[in-house]
């Protein structure tokens, strides 16, 4: 099975389920990728995973997010469970964007957060459309393939193409991926805001 937006909400409240027949405790989960755009509904497209950005720690604070070097066993197993159930890929829960939650997020990206209870155990904080761009650009930028479909099908404006570059560069400080983040622009028709990085 797929990954969609008519599924996701059934997806989670089994894994609600699960963790708590498997024992576990209350846990906080950023997710980013085509499982925030299809759940927000920000673009209607169907993925294959669930990626995982880092855990959150939620206080009087505000939330802080931390990263996550493996989920707990208990986790796993209520993961193994509804792989089988919903005939999910085998890694169909991941950590594969862990190591951003170190190299560094956009300014103000917790406060943006779109959190979704689903049940007593599991919490899925989204991250936010804009926050999606700036990934968004920097995976185009790096790999030019469905993340620059993505890219533009979220439709971002002028103002915000011209401020994601100054995320993206913090993540990859070579003159060579400026180069190839300038070109990537200019190939998008955004040469003017290439000229100014």
């Amino acid at each position: 099975m797929i990954i969609e937006r008519n599924n996701v909400d059934r997806i989670f409240n089994a894994l609600n389920d699960q963790i708590g027949i498997q024992g576990g405790s209350a846990i906080g989960l950023v997710v980013c990728g085509g499982t925030a755009l299809t759940a927000l509904g920000l673009i209607i497209r169907t993925t294959k995973d669930v990626d995982v950005l880092g855990l959150v720690k939620e206080d009087s604070a505000g939330i802080h997010i931390k990263k996550i070097e493996n989920f707990p066993k208990w986790f796993s197993k209520a993961a193994a469970i509804v792989q089988r159930d919903f005939n999910l890929p085998k890694n169909w829960i991941n950590l594969g964007p862990a190591p951003q939650v170190e190299l560094g997020l956009p300014e103000g990206f917790e406060s943006r957060l779109i959190k979704k209870k689903y049940g007593d155990y599991l919490s899925i904080y989204y991250i936010s459309r804009i926050d999606q761009v700036y990934f968004k650009l920097y995976a185009a930028v790096d790999r030019n393939d469905y993340h620059t479909d993505d890219l533009f099908a979220l439709e971002p404006t002028i103002e915000e193409i011209e401020k994601a570059p100054e995320w993206v560069l913090t993540q990859d400080v070579s003159d060579n991926f400026r180069q190839i983040l300038k070109d990537f622009l200019r190939k998008y028709n955004y040469g003017i805001i290439a000229e100014r990085i």
